[in-house]
């Protein structure tokens, strides 16, 4: 249940951002969500991506340089306290959210965030167990097999 998600490390400066996004669309690599986090010197470019073979072989073919992490989809109900809910029972249960991001979906009555949990397999057994909905990677990344 847990989903790869690729870190790309950018020098901050014009342009760089641009490099990746044109890497990928030259190679048909589809972005299906990303966050991007910067200081001064270097941003990170956290990327879920539809082919994560095919985009880690041409960005390190472009020199850029890569990490890979499990991160975790989970459907939150769109309405008032729908993120909390996750949030509050991750929180009870010890589980530290490290970072997250929204991920785009054409459906209208939930949203989709990812999430990087400090203890992710628990934080995944935890969910699943108490009714929440933890999206697979094939659901994630739009394969409809």
């Amino acid at each position: 249940m847990k989903a790869e998600q690729l870190s790309v490390f950018l020098e901050n400066r014009a342009g760089r951002l641009a490099e990746v996004t044109h890497t990928l669309a030259e190679a048909g690599v589809n972005i299906r969500a990303l966050s991007l986090a910067d200081t001064s010197d270097f941003g990170i470019l956290r990327l879920i991506v539809d082919d994560q073979e095919k985009a880690k072989s041409v960005l390190k073919e472009h020199s850029f340089t890569l990490g890979r992490t499990s991160v975790v989809a989970v459907q939150v109900p769109d309405t008032p306290g729908g993120l909390d809910s996750v949030l509050q029972f991750v929180s009870q249960h010890g589980i530290n959210v490290e970072y997250m991001y929204a991920f785009i979906t054409r459906e209208a009555d939930c949203a989709i965030m990812i999430f990087r949990f400090d203890k992710t397999d628990q934080a995944v057994d935890l969910l699943k167990s108490n009714g929440f909905t933890v999206l697979p990677p094939d659901q994630l990344l739009g394969n409809k097999d």
